[in-house]
């Protein structure tokens, strides 16, 4: 569903489900001039959805990020984001652009 709902708001998919060495990464995603390293999480509030990413948690994304954009050398010039995606049932997913900041 974060997947379908990034493409509806015009972002390209550029990979999912990245296994690194140094952390996981649920959806890369491109828009314009800006790639987007999004974490996905599905939970039965968006309160819980939302905190559930830890601290540690996005530090492993961030070290996954910077492996894979090294391997990616076209893009060494786009602006980096962090994003969350809080799924809930019943409701549309929630995007939280810029949602952490190394």
């Amino acid at each position: 569903m974060a997947i379908w709902w990034l493409r509806v708001k015009g972002y390209s998919i550029l990979a999912t489900r990245l296994r690194l060495p140094v952390g996981e990464i649920d959806i890369i995603a491109r828009r314009g001039k800006t790639l987007a390293f999004v974490e996905v999480k599905q939970r039965g509030r968006l309160d819980t959805a939302l905190s559930a990413v830890t601290f540690e948690n996005w530090h492993r994304i961030a070290a996954a990020a910077t492996l894979w954009a090294a391997r990616h050398p076209q893009v060494s010039t786009l602006d980096w984001r962090y994003d969350l995606i809080a799924i809930v049932p019943g409701r549309w997913p929630t995007h939280q652009r810029d949602f952490w900041r190394p």
